[in-house]
């Protein structure tokens, strides 16, 4: 792509090898930024280019160390600012914080909106990301938000590997319905719904599958894999109603607490996941987890941005 000097792309620690992927697609190098710790461990970090009147995307997943990589991001968006970048883009593959939506019980904070606040206050003059946990969230921000769903991404990679004859996609929940629905529409498959009550938090308990899954092979969508006990529980479930296999595709690869565990010792044969979290050498040595990179998506996002071209097209195959 011929891009003039106005568009730079920098990356935060979280999302380097991302970042690299999205400046090949973009056909530009990496922005040079410094990001190291003080002695006493607070972050400390410059831009080492200029910037000024440039359309500046800074690129950073708030996944753990949620807070550091959270305070990466200000810190890059109000050191574009002071620099008087023309507009500053944050691009979050990633947005911690994310089930952190409402108030689900007294005296709690809505730390996403939070979040939003913070953002905007350090000087983001719009967010792109990917699969937020609500999306609702994008009503948040009082600044533009691009939301792209990862589903394109899995979509053509499961069209080009060859749509498995007999293929169902369960949703894991009643509120991802509308997601898997479109998702199982792209791939002409039917659809099915895993019904479970939580009775706190990281606990799951399947109650019934909504929707015959005997005979078939069966693809769980979701958002992301944290502690994997509600995947794990729903892929066991559908097994157990008959299912010939249960493969899973998820965004976010969050692998917190036992996850790990529970994904190498349970019935799913194949987990596809994206590169919004660098996986650790444990996940990526893991044969049953591929990850599929986001680079072209939000490396065209960036583009149509900069060029104010439109972004919705990029969520069709």
């Amino acid at each position: 792509m011929d891009f003039t000097n106005s568009l730079k792309v920098f990356s935060g620690n979280a999302s380097k090898s991302l970042t690299e992927g999205i400046c090949r697609h973009l056909g530009i190098a990496p922005g040079e930024a410094l990001v190291g710790r003080f002695c006493d461990a607070e972050i400390h970090m410059q831009i080492r280019e200029h910037v000024r009147g440039h359309d500046v995307f800074i690129v950073n997943s708030t996944s753990p160390p949620v807070n550091d990589n959270l305070m990466e991001l200000l810190m890059f968006c109000d050191a574009a600012r002071r620099a008087s970048a023309d507009r500053i883009t944050a691009v979050i593959p990633y947005f911690g914080y994310a089930r952190q939506d409402r108030k689900d019980k007294p005296r709690v904070p809505i730390t996403a909106k939070l979040v939003a606040n913070l953002l905007t206050a350090a000087g983001a003059d719009r967010v792109l990301t990917v699969d937020l946990h609500c999306g609702q969230i994008q009503g948040f921000f009082d600044i533009p938000v691009d939301h792209l769903a990862a589903d394109v991404v899995f979509c053509e990679h499961l069209l080009k590997e060859g749509v498995q004859k007999d293929l169902i996609v369960v949703s894991p929940d009643m509120g991802s319905v509308a997601r898997a629905r479109s998702f199982a529409g792209r791939l002409g498959a039917p659809l099915a719904i895993v019904d479970k009550r939580r009775p706190k938090e990281n606990v799951a308990e399947v109650m019934n599958i909504i929707g015959s899954v005997e005979g078939r092979h069966a693809l769980m969508l979701d958002d992301l894999i944290d502690t994997g006990g509600t995947l794990v529980k729903a892929a066991t479930a559908i097994i157990e109603q008959g299912a010939k296999s249960v493969r899973a595709c998820a965004t976010h690869p969050v692998f917190s607490g036992p996850a790990l565990d529970l994904l190498e010792a349970s019935v799913l044969e194949e987990i596809l996941v994206c590169d919004s979290i660098s996986l650790s050498e444990r996940a990526a040595a893991c044969p049953r987890i591929k990850s599929l990179s986001l680079a072209p998506l939000i490396g065209e996002a960036i583009h149509r941005i900069h060029k104010d071209q439109s972004v919705s097209s990029l969520f069709t195959v």
